[in-house]
C-alpha cells in the first residue's frame, strides 16, 4: 500500500463523537511512552500528523486520521501512566473500552508493546481483555532499534509465550523501529490486506 494522503478528521472524547462514516478503522493503542505517535508519522511519513509529546500519557482523545480517503487512522489514549489522576484514567477506560468493544467499522487493534521490556501486565491484561471481549488485535513490538537483535527476539518470545498461558491462538506480530522505519511495509501490506478481505 501506498499512501498518498493523510490528514487529520476530528478528536472524539466518546463513543458518540466518533464520525458517522462507515470507512473501516485500525486503531493503535499502547501504554503510555510506546512510542504510538512517532510510529503512526512513520507509517505516514508525516513528521507532523500525530502529536509527539515527551509527556507521556498526552493522548487523551480519540484521534482520526483518514488515509487515502478510504480508511481511518485512529489514534487511542495510552494506557498505564500513573501520574495522570485516577479519575481521568478510569474515563479513558470507559472511552476506549466502549470505542473497542461497539465500534462496528473497527476491522482491527495495532496494540504497541515496547521491545525493550520483558513482558508487562497491563500489555498482557489489555491483550487478553481483547481476545475475551472479541476484538481483532495484533502486536506490534516498538522500538526495536533501541536494544540488540538477541534482546529483542527474547522479549517478544516471552510475551508471546505469556500471552498464550491467557488466549487461545498467537496474534500477528510486527517489529518495527519509528526511527529505522522498519515495519512500515509489513504494517501497510497487512491493512492493504484486511481493506480487500
Amino acid at each position: 500500500m501506498k499512501i498518498h494522503t493523510s490528514e487529520f478528521l476530528k478528536s472524539a472524547a466518546d463513543l458518540e463523537g466518533c464520525p458517522e462514516s462507515e470507512l473501516p478503522e485500525f486503531a493503535f493503542i499502547g501504554r503510555s511512552n510506546v512510542g504510538k505517535s512517532s510510529l503512526l508519522n512513520m507509517l505516514t511519513r508525516s513528521k507532523g500528523l500525530a502529536k509527539v509529546s515527551s509527556t507521556p500519557g498526552a493522548t487523551q482523545l480519540i484521534n482520526y486520521f483518514t488515509i487515502n480517503e478510504s480508511w481511518f487512522m485512529v489514534d487511542l489514549p495510552g494506557y498505564g501512566y500513573s501520574k495522570t489522576p485516577q479519575k481521568v484514567r478510569d474515563g479513558f477506560q470507559v472511552m476506549v473500552s466502549e470505542y473497542l468493544a461497539n465500534r462496528h467499522s473497527l476491522r482491527c487493534v495495532f496494540v504497541l508493546v515496547d521491545s525493550r521490556h520483558t513482558p508487562q501486565k497491563i500489555d498482557l491484561d489489555f491483550a487478553e481483555w481483547l481476545a475475551n471481549a472479541g476484538v481483532p488485535f495484533v502486536l506490534a513490538f516498538t522500538k526495536i532499534d533501541k536494544s540488540k537483535a538477541g534482546k529483542v527476539k527474547s522479549n517478544v518470545a516471552a510475551f508471546l509465550k505469556s500471552l498464550s498461558d491467557r488466549v487461545d491462538g498467537e496474534p500477528r506480530t510486527f517489529l518495527t523501529s519509528a526511527e529505522k522505519g522498519t515495519g512500515r511495509g509489513e504494517v501497510l501490506d497487512f491493512i492493504d490486506q484486511a481493506l480487500k478481505s
